[in-house]
């Protein structure tokens, strides 16, 4: 009979690389043994759980990388998993790995639940983690258009959208939990969703 212990390794190596090459990994789901963190997942009513677990799927639009994957267990957070994902949204410019805000992914859990659940497409990510100079660096570009204190450089903003999702209904879904800042970007295409304080622009 196989032990039930968790193999972190194991973990990581089967359950949770990234793919480079466009391929989407399966979802992975994990026992009651085999999460542990001193942080819990924010609790909101729009937010699901899935077998036991909170599950979340990307698609990275720069690096082409594609990830699913449960982040949280029994109402605690898997370590190896937010580790992959603070991977998976690095600086896509300078490659700079962040510390993501666990609770964003609640709020991007909870805006899917919202819009209907896991019938929907992966978000697609168009910025996650943001380093200072990558900061500064599209304020330059963008003529002031990024903000100088940008929620991005501490993990705990993302730039997202999903194929099939009128942008607007994607705002709306995560206006409506009332958890942090939403802004509405319909020319560039995406929604931004932040841990911050709970405003709304565009």
């Amino acid at each position: 009979m196989k032990s039930k212990r968790f193999d972190r390794r194991g973990f990581l190596t089967q359950a949770v690389k990234l793919s480079a090459g466009g391929v989407a990994l399966p979802l992975v789901m994990l026992n009651r043994a085999q999460a542990s963190s001193t942080k819990q997942p924010l609790q909101m009513p729009a937010a699901s759980l899935v077998g036991g677990g909170r599950a979340l799927a990307f698609d990275h639009t720069h690096t082409r990388e594609r990830i699913s994957l449960v982040y949280a267990v029994d109402g605690q957070y898997v370590p190896d998993a937010l580790s992959t994902l603070n991977r998976f949204l690095r600086d896509h410019y300078s490659g700079s790995v962040g510390q993501m805000d666990p609770q964003l992914f609640d709020l991007l859990h909870g805006v899917r639940r919202a819009l209907g659940g896991q019938s929907l497409a992966a978000f697609q990510v168009i910025s996650g983690y943001r380093c200072p100079e990558t900061n500064d660096h599209l304020r330059n570009a963008r003529g002031g258009g990024v903000a100088k204190r940008s929620l991005h450089m501490e993990g705990k903003a993302i730039d997202v959208r999903i194929p099939g999702v009128p942008l607007a209904e994607l705002r709306d879904a995560a206006a409506s939990l009332q958890a942090g800042g939403v802004g509405y970007y319909p020319r560039e295409q995406f929604v931004h969703i932040d841990t911050g304080r709970v405003r709304s622009w565009g």
